[in-house]
């Protein structure tokens, strides 16, 4: 059920847009994200090229658009994105062929195209939509091995035989750059035994990976299968499911809420699964010792191409410049998107346009692949060194946290996804 690949996938095409053909941009032509931007004229959707943003309103003034791409290009253009997650799939791949073909180096409508170029150094970027629901799942065997054993207890069995998630708080997710303000609420201090309602002393973050939906969904108590879900997946962006460790372990009874709740921020651009087709790898298999995986979650072109290689990154600058502390890949992920959202979907809940859902902390087996400040400091017991000294247990006021990533496969131009990134300021009293 993955897309087939197009001349928009092509290795060897390049455009006159120089910046988009530098190894190191996360916007190559092969990219296309589609997101929305404001400046002087207001909000509107526009598509990152390089380190330029290309105006879809300008082109759609200046009829560059015919047909599907026309009416996706109309939907894009707005200061909202849910109405292209509703576009028909055939016509939002018309007009990412559209564009690669007016920005490529070649094109003979250079100066239309040139026309609607913008620095992205000037504008603000937006959230591209509203979520309708936010769903975080927990789809890392390793976070959640490594969790349970911090706890001192066997994990619950069934982490492994179906994607475990909660529902998140929409109306906190905002996107990149948003202030992280350090959350109020009811802790127990360490070396305490007495609640306390304090400012958050244990706040962290978890680098994830999260995918916007498009419609229709699913009608009510109306179940989905894995073909479905497939074609529900619009794109992907990165996500930091900000953590007030202390409030969620002292609230923890029926799941995660205000440890959670105060703020989720993700990346403002949306890759699109058309433009992530060349970085389609098998889904994780099942050794032996682990459950199969149940009928309704298992179909063989998710064995074959249900995972990403995407390889994921968190920095960390405390006032002396960026330095990398987790490597890790979406394709270490215990379950699928497909997976998740057939199983969200199982007991007939509907899945509507812009849901957004994020995997939970991608982590890895390896050391550099614990992505989150719990895991790679052992619970606290073993601080992370940086350098000049500097060591950290949990995020202080004024540290700058980035995630990126940055899809890759032998053969294709890698594409990224921007910056996802927050810096930590003070808690705010109630008064």
């Amino acid at each position: 059920m993955t897309m087939e690949l197009n001349l928009t996938h092509d290795a060897q095409r390049r455009s006159f847009v120089e910046s988009a053909n530098v190894d190191s941009t996360d916007f190559p032509i092969q990219n296309l994200p589609f997101g929305v931007f404001e400046d002087a004229k207001g909000a509107r959707g526009g598509v990152a090229l390089g380190d330029s943003i290309i105006d879809l309103s300008r082109l759609i003034e200046d009829g560059a658009f015919g047909g599907p791409a026309a009416e996706a290009a109309l939907a894009a253009a707005q200061p909202d994105l849910t109405g292209l997650f509703e576009a028909p799939a055939a016509s939002v791949s018309a007009l990412r062929s559209a564009l690669s073909d007016l920005y490529r180096r070649d094109t003979d409508r250079r100066g239309m195209a040139e026309g609607a170029l913008l620095p992205a150094s000037s504008v603000t970027m937006k959230m591209p939509a509203k979520p309708a629901a936010f769903t975080d799942f927990c789809t890392s065997a390793d976070h959640i091995l490594r969790m349970a054993k911090y706890g001192g207890r066997p994990a619950q069995p069934a982490w492994a035989t179906l994607p475990v998630a909660y529902n998140g708080r929409a109306s906190s997710v905002e996107v990149s750059g948003t202030p992280v303000v350090r959350p109020m609420g009811q802790v127990v201090p360490k070396g305490s035994s007495e609640m306390q309602f304090a400012a958050e002393p244990m706040l962290d973050f978890e680098l994830e990976f999260g995918a916007w939906l498009r419609g229709p969904g699913n009608p009510l108590g109306e179940p989905i299968d894995m073909a479905r879900a497939e074609d529900l997946l619009f794109g992907c962006c990165l996500v930091n499911d900000w953590s007030a460790r202390a409030i969620q372990f002292y609230e923890m009874i029926l799941g995660p809420h205000l440890g959670k709740s105060f703020l989720t921020t993700i990346s403002p651009w949306i890759v699109t699964m058309e433009a992530l087709a060349p970085f389609r790898v098998p889904g994780r298999g099942r050794t032996t010792d682990e459950p199969a995986i149940p009928d309704y979650l298992n179909a063989p072109y998710d064995r074959q191409s249900g995972g990403l290689n995407v390889e994921l990154t968190a920095e960390i600058d405390v006032g002396t410049g960026p330095q990398q502390i987790v490597r890790t890949n979406a394709a270490e992920l215990f379950w699928t998107l497909a997976q998740m959202l057939t199983h969200q979907a199982s007991n007939g809940a509907p899945l509507e346009v812009a849901d957004l859902i994020a995997t939970g902390t991608v982590s890895g087996a390896a050391d550099e692949a614990r992505a989150c400040l719990v895991e790679l400091t052992s619970l606290g017991q073993e601080p992370l060194e940086l350098e000049g000294g500097v060591t950290r247990t949990a995020l202080e006021d004024g540290d700058i946290l980035s995630l990126r990533g940055r899809a890759m496969a032998e053969g294709y131009v890698p594409i990224g996804f921007g910056e996802c990134s927050g810096t930590i300021t003070p808690a705010r009293k109630m008064a």
